[in-house]
């Protein structure tokens, strides 16, 4: 009051006002301890009003994920690096749970889970934060798997189709180009209205720069999102990261949009989340796993899903990976997988040695759904490819040890070595849905049945540039999954012989 009184009078006045107008207004902040930090996870003590993964904020910035609640103090998993932080320091409660940026500035960014951008053009621009974990569509709210995925891989659209909404299991041993067919995947969208979203997970830089690469040269990274979580970053940011992306992906699908999301890959994610459980002192459980691994996976994938249209009817079409030892697909966590998704994409390491890419080993994989979702035009070239091809991999074995095979099954090896062989495919080097079912049709009129091995790309090569000019509109009706009458198929079969006689005559002897 003494220095009131030395203010004139008129300012006393309206200071003392002020004063009486003032309501205090305390503010409670839940603050902890850290009791023990190392190794991507802290002990903190205090913090009894956080809830399960709420985050928290330590010194320099650092954010952690409240995981395990015990009664005398938390577990924490760290985004950040630990290096910095010690015991004896503060934690303060950010009064809300993990979430990650979401919205249409995402796209053809490269970020982690927190939203930090990787890609060094700036901040990330988010309309908003979702939380990363977020409840699974009910079931009344999902519709029927009915439109196709193209991936522009032969081997896949034709034997085993990807619908939108579907969950395909993409599984092998390490260096059999998993990535590669998941990232054709993306590529194959440039000209469609999907929006791409890739994952990865503890992967090295350099084979993520080189899928960035490929995005871009491809054309397709400006509708792209890239999460990212390296081998080196903390256990905890690469738990978080595939659920942070299935956020992205269903921001887009609520807004009525279809999305392609690839997770590369999940036995990572199950090594972090190991890691993790072993560093909180959880039960290790079958295997060393935590036994609740397959409802962590569970509840990531049961997101993927296509709503009906009373919904926004968009989808989340996802294709995790998952990596095999020796060939051991009934491991732990690929039995998991395969009993969460919809079907799966086996490769084999077999084929792959023998150089036939992609090496999908079509008498393991299946696509429990997409089948329905097919164009009609290819039900009608793969209907009988898919069974006459397994039979031939049959024979081809028995026939190393059989002295004299009968012309039936000899016409069948020869046939099945050219099918074989059109199924090859350079990386990234997807073809249309017209280019496909002109390949697939000309095998199964044995076009290729007189050519040398040598010689059938050349001939598929020919007959897909030279063969659509004679087709007038039936490529487009192709494409747009219009069904083709029965003289629509004797003119395919009309100009493709026509194409073929002409190359033999000039192609082939040259």
């Amino acid at each position: 009051m003494t220095s009131l009184r030395r203010l004139p009078s008129n300012l006393q006045q309206l200071v003392g006002d002020a004063l009486e107008r003032i309501e205090p207004r305390p503010r409670h902040e839940d603050i902890g301890i850290i009791t023990a930090v190392g190794n991507g996870v802290a002990r903190v003590r205090g913090l009894h009003r956080v809830a399960a993964e709420s985050l928290v904020a330590m010194p320099g910035g650092i954010l952690g994920i409240a995981l395990d609640l015990d009664e005398d103090e938390l577990g924490v998993i760290l985004l950040g690096d630990d290096a910095r932080l010690s015991a004896g320091q503060e934690v303060r409660a950010l009064g809300r749970l993990v979430d990650t940026p979401v919205g249409e500035g995402l796209l053809g960014r490269v970020l982690d889970a927190s939203g930090t951008a990787r890609d060094g053009q700036g901040a990330i621009t988010a309309d908003t934060r979702w939380p990363v974990e977020r409840e699974a569509p009910p079931i009344m709210a999902r519709a029927p798997v009915e439109t196709p995925l193209q991936t522009g891989l032969k081997a896949v659209d034709a034997l085993v189709p990807i619908g939108r909404g579907q969950r395909e299991l993409i599984v092998g041993d390490r260096q059999t180009g998993k990535t590669a067919i998941a990232i054709a995947s993306l590529v194959n969208q440039a000209d469609t209205d999907v929006i791409n979203v890739y994952c990865a997970v503890g992967q090295r830089g350099t084979a993520v720069a080189r899928v960035i690469d490929d995005l871009r040269d491809a054309g397709v990274m400006d509708r792209t999102v890239v999460m990212v979580a390296a081998g080196e970053d903390p256990p905890g940011l690469q738990y978080i990261t595939p659920y942070a992306a299935m956020t992205v992906a269903e921001y887009f699908r609520d807004k009525g949009r279809d999305v392609l999301l690839v997770l590369d890959d999940l036995t990572r994610h199950a090594r972090a989340y190991r890691e993790l459980s072993l560093l909180l002192r959880r039960p290790p459980g079958r295997e060393a796993y935590p036994g609740d691994i397959f409802y962590v996976h569970s509840r990531l994938l049961e997101r993927a899903t296509h709503l009906r249209d009373s919904h926004g009817g968009g989808s989340v079409t996802a294709l995790p990976i998952v990596e095999t030892q020796a060939e051991d697909i009934s491991a732990y966590i690929p039995t998991n997988l395969i009993s969460i998704t919809d079907g799966q994409i086996y490769l084999s390491p077999r084929l792959f040695r023998k150089g036939l890419m992609p090496a999908v080993d079509v008498g393991r994989s299946v696509s429990r759904v997409g089948g329905k979702t097919q164009l009609p035009a290819y039900r009608v070239v793969a209907g009988d490819l898919r069974l006459a091809y397994s039979q031939f991999e049959e024979l081809e074995t028995f026939s190393r040890f059989a002295t004299r095979l009968d012309e039936e099954t000899r016409q069948q090896i020869i046939r099945g070595r050219r099918v074989r062989e059109i199924l090859k495919q350079g990386r990234l080097r997807t073809l249309s849905v017209p280019e496909q079912i002109i390949t697939l049709q000309a095998a199964n009129l044995g076009l290729f049945d007189t050519v040398d091995v040598d010689a059938v790309q050349d001939l598929a090569d020919y007959l897909r540039q030279h063969a659509p000019p004679q087709l007038n509109d039936l490529p487009e009706r192709m494409a747009a999954g219009k069904k083709l009458e029965a003289e629509d198929w004797d003119q395919l079969e009309s100009v493709l012989r026509e194409q073929a006689d002409q190359w033999r005559s000039t192609g082939e002897a040259d």
